[in-house]
């Protein structure tokens, strides 16, 4: 090698296994599972020491017409859902000629499905803790367009704190696949999947993952599927005659809820919306779990989450070389915009939104209603985009992101606009960028 010609950058074994280092960055450890697409690995961190979890996919081997399109899917659903402290997040994507890694999340409390395996039911406090964070993060999910559509205990997992995360989104829709408002790919788990989904006629997903949160509901209360049958026909019958009994450990509350949504018709099944102004649903757990969902203070250990450590560089070209794979449409290819993030407990994100706009205003900024619940701010050369969700039960999470002039922001705007917000924001968050 000629002096002052820098060494080629580390290249990953053939073969990934224990104690494997990936791209110098990662060292493999103990073999999770085997995923949609290939196995998964808890890993170290080589540069900050935390702990991961990689999904390795062998292109050879798993990408081809069909597995394709799940992979584009799990990232880019994954991609557009980071901020939201329930959804499993993605880390980084690397590649070699002949494999994909997927740096996540590690979710160390297992899958939900261990909990309730064997028949085992939970808690009524328990289970409705479990069932509000699901809810709140496929709201979220809808709101971003995004539905999941392959709901079931074994796609949701659980951190070290006992919170749940929703993964899996291989089988998920995104809002450029909706055809006039509907979705028409039949999918998902058949215990768990919608009857309008089945008869590929057209259907709205929001409605199909609502359908799962009941059969969901049902199984985390009792320990038992509403409708299980070897024969799928038969299984399909009772679907959609609605024939299933309550086993008496179903508190009447929660029975309302399930039949609503166990509704065969769409047209008039509860929606996530209205389901998340139901009384049972909005009860809070009177012991709070420590460092749980609904302790504020608790969503500043969102550490791992910097978008910025997003590895974007020659990885989708390295992917493209082989099976067409092409996922360079994903990511932005520039620098991540900052972004801060804030929780706040009034009664709703158009009373927060209303009072940013006050305040921007006030600073002399120019305001306009954005989709949803965002608006954006103007001032110079800086465009700030404001979202709102609701994460849980009378707590909102609020995200100010830079758009542009993220530098003139810092230094002439940031401190202003702080101390604006201070009679809204309950916290902002530390390990915001």
């Amino acid at each position: 090698m000629e002096p002052g010609v820098p060494p080629p950058p580390p290249t990953p074994p053939s073969s990934p296994s224990a104690g494997a280092t990936l791209f110098g960055k990662y060292q493999l450890g103990r073999l999770l599972g085997r995923g949609s697409f290939g196995k998964v690995f808890q890993a170290l961190s080589l540069i900050d020491n935390s702990a991961v979890a990689v999904k390795i996919i062998d292109k050879a081997k798993t990408v081809d017409a069909a597995m394709e399109p799940r992979i584009v899917r799990e990232i880019d659903a994954m991609r557009r859902l980071q901020n939201h402290p329930n959804i499993l997040k993605i880390h980084e994507v690397m590649a070699s000629k002949t494999k994909i890694y997927l740096v996540m999340e590690l979710a160390t409390g297992g899958e939900l499905f261990s909990k309730i395996s064997g028949r085992r039911r939970l808690k009524e406090g328990v289970a409705r803790r479990y069932f509000q964070q699901l809810v709140s993060a496929l709201n979220f999910c809808h709101q971003n367009g995004i539905t999941h559509r392959d709901i079931k205990p074994q796609n949701l997992l659980l951190d070290e704190f006992g919170n749940l995360k929703v993964s899996d989104f291989g089988l998920s829709a995104l809002p450029e696949q909706i055809n006039n408002g509907l979705l028409h790919t039949a999918c998902g788990t058949p215990a768990y999947t919608a009857p309008e989904v089945v008869r590929r006629r057209g259907y709205d997903g929001s409605k199909a993952d609502a359908w799962s949160c009941g059969v969901i509901l049902f199984v985390l209360l009792s320990g038992l599927l509403p409708f299980d049958d070897t024969n799928l026909v038969a299984m399909y019958k009772k679907i959609h005659r609605r024939e299933y009994q309550f086993p008496d450990c179903i508190s009447k509350p929660a029975r309302y809820i399930i039949y609503q949504l166990l509704d065969p018709n769409p047209d008039t099944r509860m929606s996530i919306e209205k389901l998340m102004q139901n009384a049972w649903f909005k009860k809070s757990l009177r012991v709070q779990p420590q460092n749980s969902l609904f302790d504020s203070e608790s969503l500043s250990h969102e550490k791992n989450c910097k978008p910025e450590m997003f590895s974007i560089t020659n990885a989708f070209d390295i992917i493209s070389l082989s099976s067409g794979l092409n996922l360079s449409g994903l990511f932005e290819t520039t620098a991540f915009k900052k972004e801060k993030r804030f929780t706040t407990n009034l009664v709703s994100a158009e009373i927060v939104l209303e009072k940013v706009k006050e305040v921007g205003e006030r600073l002399g900024f120019r305001t306009e209603k954005g989709k949803g619940w965002s608006i954006g701010l103007g001032k110079g050369k800086v465009v700030l985009i404001v979202n709102m969700v609701e994460i849980a039960p009378n707590l909102l999470l609020g995200e100010v992101k830079v758009v542009e002039g993220g530098i003139e922001f810092e230094e002439l705007h940031w401190v202003n606009l702080k101390q604006g917000l201070e009679g809204v924001v309950v916290s902002w968050h530390k390990d915001s960028i």
